[in-house]
């Protein structure tokens, strides 16, 4: 079963979302969005949206120098007080992404509305990033200085992965709760095309070298219209 999880499974979750984006993409390029539901409600949105997108970018990003650049971590987690102040810094974003991810649920299940325009696959969606974050807040309690034994472990299976020769080894013998943060992770990458998450792609790069649009404001010649 490890070797499934852990050794196959990656796989088949990058193969998901490689082919289920372009797949979408081409069938409804136009989906690639959100969906945003600001225009059925907006306050709660705010302080949802707000904390969740500020937390999650900056705990995606703090996981990925940890697999890029591991001696540079070990190097900065070397100095006590520097280690301490990342992972009091790490706990506080885990716990603004749960503040955020709370206020999206009770607003989506509060809000008939809202209920009214939420899929089934959006509910999954939910509950499987409530699951990443519950279990992620657990391991940075129980399991402490994860990003010390997070570039021993996770980042040289990660690595494995990318050369196409997973060593299992680095992972099967983490605690439970990290084994379930990790398959939890490929089961979302899996499921990344076929949710709200691929609005994550729909960056408007295009917008850097296009030309700029003129925009001409017409109340001024409405008021001066009818001043005349």
């Amino acid at each position: 079963m490890s070797d499934f999880l852990f050794a196959v499974l990656p796989y088949l979750a990058a193969l998901s979302a490689i082919v289920g984006s372009i797949w979408r993409y081409r069938a409804s390029q136009f989906s690639f969005s959100s969906v945003s539901s600001q225009f059925l409600e907006s306050r709660q949105l705010f302080w949802g949206s707000v904390p969740w997108h500020y937390g999650i970018i900056t705990i995606l990003i703090g996981h990925l120098v940890g697999v890029v650049f591991p001696s540079g971590v070990k190097v900065f987690n070397g100095e006590p007080v520097r280690l301490y102040i990342l992972e009091g810094t790490a706990l506080a974003l885990g716990f603004l992404l749960l503040l955020g991810l709370l206020v999206l649920i009770v607003r989506r299940s509060s809000n008939a509305r809202l209920r009214a325009v939420t899929s089934g696959m959006d509910a999954v969606l939910l509950f499987l990033l409530l699951l990443q974050v519950g279990a992620g807040l657990g391991i940075a309690i129980y399991y402490r200085w994860g990003s010390s034994w997070y570039v021993h472990t996770a980042t040289p299976y990660f690595w494995s992965l990318f050369k196409l020769q997973p060593q299992t080894d680095y992972v099967t013998s983490l605690p439970l709760l990290v084994k379930v943060h990790i398959v939890n992770a490929f089961v979302l990458l899996a499921l990344f095309p076929f949710t709200r998450l691929v609005h994550m792609l729909s960056v408007p790069l295009a917008y850097l070298w296009r030309s700029y649009q003129v925009v001409v404001w017409g109340q001024r010649q409405i008021t001066s219209r009818r001043g005349q």
